[in-house]
């Protein structure tokens, strides 16, 4: 297997400067302008007294220039999970700044990075990253309120290197390209941190339609990093490009996707079971409908009660971390996803609080009381939310008012958490111990007209 490098080695190991990391269109950029980008960023950190800065890219080339050039000025790299300006003037107190391709209207420092495609013309001796350096990821937490995780640098390459010793030999000779950002662990992982351990190039931008994916040059081979539902929406009557392996992770990929996929693209995918707080848990390369998941190695679990414990050299906590997910071992130590617990659900490969949509829904005039569920439709999930309003709201409520509570919560929540269903009740009902009772609320909700 090909020895991977650390985060640490991604500028200083001996390589060439003409060596490609990254392309968009007719740009190039090479590990010499990557060199140039990120020195004349520490160079303007290194000014600045903020310690903490919310890395906001569309670009993923530009997210790798900020992310070494924080880490390498000392720095600590916050990821947000997301770009929009409504919520990161909310969570200002997250972040001294902010880095970003855009010109974004926020309340405090920003920093637009670009690249003037310079390379550097003498070897650039980096500050050190310290030992204990990390990025800091937030998530939807059970709570409502953005979950902080801590993800060590060394835990991030720890995690790069085992996969490529999965699946390095197959990612030989690849082009990298995503559906998926790096705003979130998976596409940190999988889109930044293993094509830059492998030194593989990677696509700079977003693949948001098929057709962006069949219209990618046949000079080349790739690997495509997915979500299901990306994956749903493959046109098979385009042109299949020269695609030798699918990654998919984020939620479980329906049967009938994964046999689209492999009539289209002649390739099956592998899927990646895992999560923001765990790092990579198990995969299966599934060409039969009920393959099980496999631990990668030195995972192991342990039952409490209705919950697993999972525990990994990629979770620091050696008390381990408790899933949110409900598994079904078989004798062989493999295992079938059958379900999740709390009040996190997944919604077309998005996690999302429950418990954050009703409290955004309280934060609006005229709602005195808010519930939120997932609801089923044909084979669609979304949210449904049942809402208990004041006599004025009462009186305007109708298509026009979901309209404004729906345009009210667009900048604050991701679009699929934004309920689709809404119905108006006179209270939410509770159990004995004063308990709200979601099977209940499901009935309700569906017997509502």
């Amino acid at each position: 297997m090909k020895q991977t490098l650390t985060l640490a080695q991604w500028l200083s190991a001996p390589r060439p400067a003409e060596m490609p990391i990254a392309w968009q269109e007719e740009h190039i950029w090479t590990l010499g302008h990557l060199r140039h980008d990120v020195a004349c960023l520490i160079a303007h950190l290194q000014q600045q007294e903020g310690d903490r800065w919310a890395l906001c890219f569309e670009n993923s080339y530009l997210f790798i220039v900020a992310l070494l050039a924080t880490l390498h000025a000392g720095k600590t790299p916050v990821i947000p999970g997301h770009c929009r300006v409504s919520l990161l003037n909310e969570q200002s107190a997250l972040f001294d700044g902010v880095l970003s391709d855009n010109t974004l209207s926020w309340q405090g420092p920003l920093r637009v990075v670009s690249s003037t495609m310079a390379i550097a013309t003498h070897d650039i001796p980096f500050p050190a990253i310290r030992d204990d350096a990390f990025v800091e990821l937030f998530t939807s937490g059970s709570t409502g309120k953005p979950k902080r995780v801590i993800k060590p640098i060394d835990c991030l390459d720890s995690e790069a290197a085992l996969l490529a010793t999965r699946f390095a030999d197959r990612l030989a000779g690849c082009r990298i390209v995503a559906s998926v950002v790096p705003q979130h662990l998976y596409g940190l992982t999988f889109r930044i941190f293993l094509p830059m351990a492998l030194g593989l190039p990677l696509h700079a931008a977003m693949l948001w339609y098929a057709e962006q994916l069949a219209a990618l040059s046949h000079e080349h081979r790739y690997a495509f990093i997915s979500s299901p539902a990306f994956l749903k929406r493959l046109d098979h009557q385009l042109t299949p490009p020269p695609v030798r392996m699918i990654l998919s992770a984020g939620g479980v990929l329906p049967w009938q996707v994964v046999t689209h996929a492999a009539d289209w693209l002649n390739i099956w995918p592998d899927e990646i079971y895992g999560s923001t707080e765990t790092g990579v848990i198990a995969w299966r390369y599934r060409q039969q409908e009920e393959t099980t998941w496999q631990p990668f190695p030195d995972v192991s679990f342990r039952q409490e009660e209705h919950a697993f414990r999972v525990f990994s050299p990629l979770i620091a906590d050696v008390e381990g971390l408790v899933l949110d997910d409900i598994l079904q071992f078989a004798e062989n130590g493999r295992f079938h996803l059958t379900g999740r617990r709390g009040r996190v659900v997944k919604i077309e490969e998005n996690r999302i609080s429950l418990s954050e949509v009703e409290q955004r829904l309280l934060e609006l005039d005229g709602i005195l009381d808010a519930a939120v569920l997932p609801v089923n439709r044909g084979n669609r999930q979304s949210v449904g939310a049942l809402l208990v309003l004041d006599d004025d709201m009462r009186k305007r409520w109708g298509k026009n008012q979901e309209m404004a509570w729906r345009k009210a919560l667009r900048p604050l929540l991701e679009p699929v958490a934004i309920p689709r269903h809404w119905r108006v009740i006179d209270e939410i009902p509770v159990n004995s111990m004063n308990k709200r009772v979601y099977a209940q609320l499901q009935e309700l909700f569906h017997e509502a007209p």
